[in-house]
């Protein structure tokens, strides 16, 4: 395996936390991120229709964590003049929002464009030019209209028209407006924990089918959409296309351990690689390991076929080079124990399909059970992404920590300025081309199936009052200050007065 030998000497990279950089190279820039079911509200007003979130929230509600739901959120909808008060207060560069689908196409159709979901949007655009900060914008972060969900969702080939004919609507009414666009956030989300699995809606649960199908659709999706912006847009906009890839870094337990290793390799294919190798390599496609091991359990399994199709040669070539930098979505780190089915993977599944033993025993906690706190993965996944994708340009288009809600958010503090020191690591000793960051996020938020019990936010969001108020946080002195110095805050009041040395 060509990178195995990198894997080992990777790992045996440690860094003490200690910040031996503490400046941020000229033209880097900062940013923060929210999406639109996550903070709009509004889940019916201005002519916008039923998404997959409304339906799993309103019919499941006991899938949420605290029983809440999106129906206000932040009432975002009404208070995004304030969102942006937030952002210049923070004196970001740039803030990465996302496009309510079911807001703009009513129908999910492009037969029906809907004038309010528009004029919202414009708005939105217009507050934040304004202010002169730049709007970073994805096109699909998770909340599918309901109506396409019951034509079979991604798992429905004919939704890479449909993706195309929503993209071309939104480049066409905003295009003049936006110079950054993201087609899809987290495409692993998507297609292993909502059609994989229930983590996420529309919570589909056909693991190890409907997963493959999901990436199949997506990729082709992601396809079309940016050649639709190089061939149409582009030379008119001026702007750029990517799309932002998740992933949790692995490791093994023990960096001697060949088998460990090897199998953390594989793994990083099945989890990064799986969107990343056929946009970001040479040879296009499907990872070697994932085609490999998925053919091979299909077979053990009984099915006449991989569950994995291939892609073939036209869509290879079609798949291959459409993003023009790498978009890294990255919160936490889990290790590889060994060989073997995992015990909590079902079967099939992508978890079995990956014949490794995985654990979340590793680095400090937070609210969330999956969100272990690693900064030296971070660095690890970043120089792995320099030598497994041709040294791409590379924002960070999500990092961040949850606390179940508190003013002084230390542990915020702390995992920012951890995860930001590594970022300066990769910059200045491996040459890592890291253009951006955007931290998760403005404001408490609805985190999914977590509701508001898991809190990633600069502002404290009281979701007792139907007004949605917003009180600012510790960190966001913290981050002030970095984005004002472009340098790592060194001041005593960020650190938490239980561990301050006196």
């Amino acid at each position: 395996m060509a990178l195995l030998p990198l894997i080992i000497g990777l790992l045996a990279v440690c860094h003490t936390g200690m910040a031996k950089y503490t400046k941020f190279p000229d033209g880097f820039t900062f940013g923060v991120a929210t999406a639109a079911h996550q903070i709009e509200g509004a889940w019916n007003e201005g002519g916008k229709t039923e998404n997959v979130w409304d339906r799993l929230s309103h019919t499941r509600p006991e899938m949420i964590a605290d029983g809440s739901n999106g129906d206000i959120a932040c009432n975002s909808y009404h208070r995004y003049r304030e969102d942006v008060e937030e952002l210049v207060n923070l004196g970001v560069d740039f803030y990465r929002f996302s496009l309510s689908w079911a807001r703009i196409l009513p129908t999910g159709f492009s037969d029906t464009v809907n004038p309010e979901g528009v004029e919202y949007y414009n708005n939105l655009l217009d507050a934040l030019a304004e202010n002169n900060i730049e709007p970073l914008v994805t096109l699909f972060h998770w909340d599918l209209p309901q109506s396409l969900q019951d034509l079979g969702g991604w798992s429905n080939p004919k939704m890479v028209d449909y993706f195309r004919d929503y993209s071309d609507v939104c480049f066409r009414e905003f295009g003049d407006k936006i110079k950054s666009w993201i087609t899809f956030n987290e495409p692993y989300e998507i297609c292993e924990d909502a059609y994989g699995d229930e983590k996420k809606a529309p919570a589909v649960n056909s693991h190890g089918v409907a997963n493959y199908l999901c990436s199949d659709t997506l990729l082709k999706a992601h396809a079309e959409s940016y050649h639709l912006y190089n061939e149409s847009y582009r030379s008119k906009q001026d702007g750029r296309i990517m799309i932002s890839i998740n992933s949790i870094w692995y490791e093994p337990s023990d960096p001697k351990n060949a088998e460990q290793v090897a199998l953390a390799e594989v793994a990083n294919q099945f989890k990064f690689g799986w969107f990343a190798h056929p946009i970001f390599t040479e040879q296009g496609g499907y990872p070697a390991a994932m085609i490999e091991n998925v053919a091979k359990q299909s077979s053990a399994e009984g099915f006449s076929r991989s569950r994995l199709e291939q892609f073939d040669d036209y869509w290879i070539e079609r798949i291959k080079g459409t993003s023009d930098f790498l978009g890294i979505n990255h919160y936490t780190t889990h290790l590889i124990t060994g060989s073997g089915v995992d015990p909590t993977a079902k079967s099939p599944s992508w978890l079995k399909d990956i014949g490794a033993v995985t654990t979340m025993e590793v680095g400090g906690d937070s609210a969330s059970e999956w969100l272990r706190v690693v900064p030296s993965g971070f660095a690890n996944l970043l120089r792995w992404c320099k030598s497994a994708y041709n040294d791409p340009p590379i924002y960070i288009t999500e990092n961040g920590f949850s606390d179940r809600g508190t003013l002084e958010d230390y542990g915020r503090i702390q995992y920012f300025n951890d995860y930001l020191t590594e970022i300066l690591n990769v910059i200045n000793d491996d040459g890592v081309n890291v253009l951006g960051y955007t931290a998760w996020t403005l404001m408490d938020n609805f985190e999914w199936r977590a509701g508001f019990s898991e809190r990633f936010g600069f502002y404290y969001v009281d979701i007792t009052d139907p007004a949605r108020p917003r009180t600012p946080k510790l960190s966001v002195e913290y981050f002030k200050q970095l984005l004002a110095t472009r340098e790592l805050p060194q001041d005593e009041r960020f650190k938490d007065p239980s561990v301050r040395k006196h």
